[in-house]
């Protein structure tokens, strides 16, 4: 048994490699790669790259507005109190809108595939439909 009593001592880590613009994360908690927590807040523009989870993966909208779309070009926009659930495999992006931050608690199942940068011209016209 693993217990989190919150955010992980330390520095917030910067999101590089698979994330675009200014994304920071403070892991809450990690047994990987069975699951792992983290509070992730994405400034204006911040997003992730394209990527699955091998069982899934469930967003927590805490605060700020943002996106998330799937391959089937399916986009929602995010708020506060809402909740994601992107089926295990299901390629998806999530992150701040244009003009807004976005902070989320993302919970993490199994192995992270992590895929190709979302576009700018990608992520404008998605964020703006």
């Amino acid at each position: 048994m693993k217990i989190s009593h919150g955010r992980s001592s330390g520095v917030s880590r910067r999101g590089e490699g698979t994330f675009t613009g200014n994304v920071y994360l403070d892991p809450v908690l990690e047994n990987r790669p069975a699951v792992a927590v983290n509070d992730v807040v994405f400034a204006p523009g911040g997003r992730t790259h394209w990527h699955s989870h091998a069982n899934g993966q469930v967003l927590i909208v805490k605060a700020g507005e943002g996106y998330v779309g799937n391959r089937t070009g399916d986009v929602q926009k995010l708020k506060p109190g809402d909740v994601v659930h992107a089926d295990p495999g299901e390629e998806h992006w999530h992150g701040a809108g244009g003009e807004t931050y976005l902070l989320h608690q993302a919970v993490s199942l199994g192995t992270t595939t992590w895929l190709e940068e979302l576009g700018e011209a990608d992520f404008n016209k998605a964020t703006q439909a």
